[in-house]
C-alpha cells in the first residue's frame, strides 16, 4: 500500500490531497441527447480523476442539466483544466458550472 501511494505522489511532496466536485453541465436545448452527453462527460479520462454519482436538475422549459460529482487528486488534476475537456463538448455542452468544491 505504501508503494502505491508513492506511485501515484508521482513526485509530489507533502500530503495527497483529494477534493470532491459537482458540476452543472448546461445543454443548449430540449433536444440535445443528455445520455449521449453524460457518456461523452464520462469518457474525459486524466490520471487522478474519478467520476461519480449523476442527476438530471430541471432548468425550465424543459430543459434538464446533469449534475455529476467527481473526485479528483488535486496535484493532479487541475479544475481549470477539466471544465476545459467538458466544454470542448461543444456538441453536447453550452457552458459549466463549479457546484461545489470540497476538500477530503
Amino acid at each position: 500500500a505504501a508503494d502505491e501511494a508513492k506511485k501515484a505522489a508521482g513526485g509530489h511532496v507533502g500530503p495527497i490531497t483529494k477534493s470532491n466536485v459537482v458540476i452543472d453541465c448546461k445543454p443548449w436545448d430540449d433536444e440535445t441527447d443528455i445520455v449521449q452527453m453524460e457518456k461523452a462527460v464520462r469518457a474525459i479520462t486524466m490520471e487522478g480523476l474519478r467520476w461519480g454519482d449523476s442527476k438530471l436538475v430541471e432548468v425550465g422549459y424543459g430543459i434538464q442539466k446533469l449534475r455529476i460529482s467527481t473526485c479528483i487528486i488535486d496535484h493532479l488534476v487541475g479544475l481549470y483544466d477539466l471544465e476545459e475537456h467538458i466544454t470542448n463538448l461543444e456538441d453536447f455542452i453550452q457552458s459549466v458550472d463549479i457546484v461545489s468544491h470540497n476538500k477530503i
